[in-house]
């Protein structure tokens, strides 16, 4: 095909494309006459990124701390984005399936070792000054992170375990919502009350919350996995790529984050002991007290029994 063929061609493929939308081609080829190239800065939207970095102190650690958690967050929309490929494919097979949980895992993975970057790249001085301005807020307030839980299992595997035998997967979403792992970092179940923490959490993103749970209700990772023919369901490299994501998620990176908060927190010497939200963190962090396994049936009696147990306590 020679270069005036194959541009007709195009031309004929652009002319079917607007045609289908019922758009006329002239107008959106005039269009590109006025367009300007793209550069590199405009596509990345480089200035507008490289200025959402706000201090509210002078300390320049600071802006370690600030960064980083964007970096992660940008991180959590990456992951949110693969298991959305997972949740509306249909009839997923296994080499997809495997493949994009080998991307999130990744993503994970470089999230585990990034926290060298928060454990070591900032001065125990300045973080024990500047987290008080952070007051009340919290890395618990991190809704991509909920919304990522909310898309891999079923709710049931995010209940507080001391209420779990009183839940099933007919519970109402509501319900559920208020009984999650989570809402005991910030709510007395005593008194029914709700810190300042849970309160505007709840108050910014219940309704997201609520929707993402019935949403992912039937196409969480865990339900596509357990629609697959039972062939498959027995696929070792599916398996592994589950476990290992779960384990990830659940285990090693839940352990870097409080090993990290810990030096800072404790060992310092420097703090009171209490995160800036005001919960009990160390409890609701480590695996080994809230039991948060995103696929149960995949794991052993004997995994399930010493499941975060192995890790530093």
């Amino acid at each position: 095909m020679n270069t005036t063929d194959h541009s007709e061609e195009i031309l004929k493929e652009i002319d079917l494309k607007y045609q289908a939308i019922k758009q006329k081609t002239d107008v959106q080829l005039e269009g590109l006459l006025w367009a300007k190239p793209i550069t590199y800065w405009d596509y990345i939207q480089t200035d507008a990124l490289l200025n959402l970095q706000i201090q509210r102190t002078t300390l320049p650690d600071e802006m370690v701390f600030i960064m980083y958690h964007q970096v992660n967050e940008l991180i959590f929309k990456m992951i949110l984005w693969e298991i959305d490929q997972i949740a509306e494919k249909e009839n997923i097979e296994v080499a997809f399936f495997s493949e994009r949980l080998s991307r999130i895992t990744r993503y994970f993975d470089m999230l585990t070792n990034s926290f060298s970057i928060m454990e070591n790249g900032m001065e125990v001085d300045q973080y024990m000054k500047f987290r008080n301005t952070l007051t009340p807020a919290s890395g618990f307030q991190s809704a991509q992170y909920r919304m990522i839980e909310f898309a891999s299992t079923d709710v049931i595997n995010l209940t507080d375990r001391r209420y779990k035998a009183n839940f099933d997967e007919n519970t109402d979403i509501e319900t559920s919502f208020e009984h999650l792992y989570w809402q005991a970092a910030g709510k007395d179940y005593h008194t029914g009350e709700k810190s300042y923490l849970l309160q505007e959490f709840e108050n910014k993103y219940k309704v997201s919350f609520l929707r993402q749970m019935s949403t992912f209700k039937t196409k969480n990772i865990w339900q596509k996995f357990s629609q697959l023919p039972e062939k498959d369901q027995q696929n070792p490299e599916l398996i592994s790529a589950m476990r290992h994501y779960d384990k990830t998620v659940n285990i090693t990176w839940v352990m870097q984050h409080l090993n990290t908060a810990r030096k800072y927190i404790l060992e310092s010497g420097k703090g009171n002991g209490e995160a800036t939200g005001g919960s009990d963190w160390q409890k609701y962090m480590h695996p080994k007290y809230q039991r948060r396994i995103f696929f149960p049936k995949l794991w052993t009696e004997e995994e399930l029994s010493n499941w975060g147990n192995e890790t530093d306590v």
